[in-house]
């Protein structure tokens, strides 16, 4: 999988939006970021229910690891594109979709 396909399939989904935080794309529903693409593009992350990034991790750890940290307790889960497979990447974006789509609206990004 490519960043590009990733891009693609994260607004494909239902009112997705591209964006930007911490200088890196971000992708967004009602104003929640659901995924990002890393710095480099070589990886991105998808934010996840618990059990969903736990199935994932077990699975197919070359591919999914919780972020570091508290953001990865959190459900926040690395996923390496190179080796990723593109049904359980778009898989995992549509449940990071899920969650952040049944969050009430936030706020809207900073501008510049």
């Amino acid at each position: 999988m490519t960043a590009e396909e990733f891009r693609r399939l994260a607004l494909g989904l239902e009112g997705a939006v591209e964006a930007s935080h911490m200088n890196h794309p971000d992708f967004r529903v009602n104003h929640h970021i659901f995924a990002t693409l890393g710095p480099d593009e070589s990886w991105g992350m998808v934010k996840l229910p618990i059990e969903v990034q736990a199935e994932l991790v077990e699975k197919k750890p070359a591919v999914f690891q919780p972020a570091s940290g508290a953001w990865g307790r959190q459900g926040a889960t690395i996923v390496q594109l190179a080796t990723a497979p593109k049904t359980q990447v778009r898989n995992a974006l549509k449940a990071a979709w899920m969650l952040a789509s049944s969050k009430r609206p936030g706020r809207p990004p900073k501008k510049k």
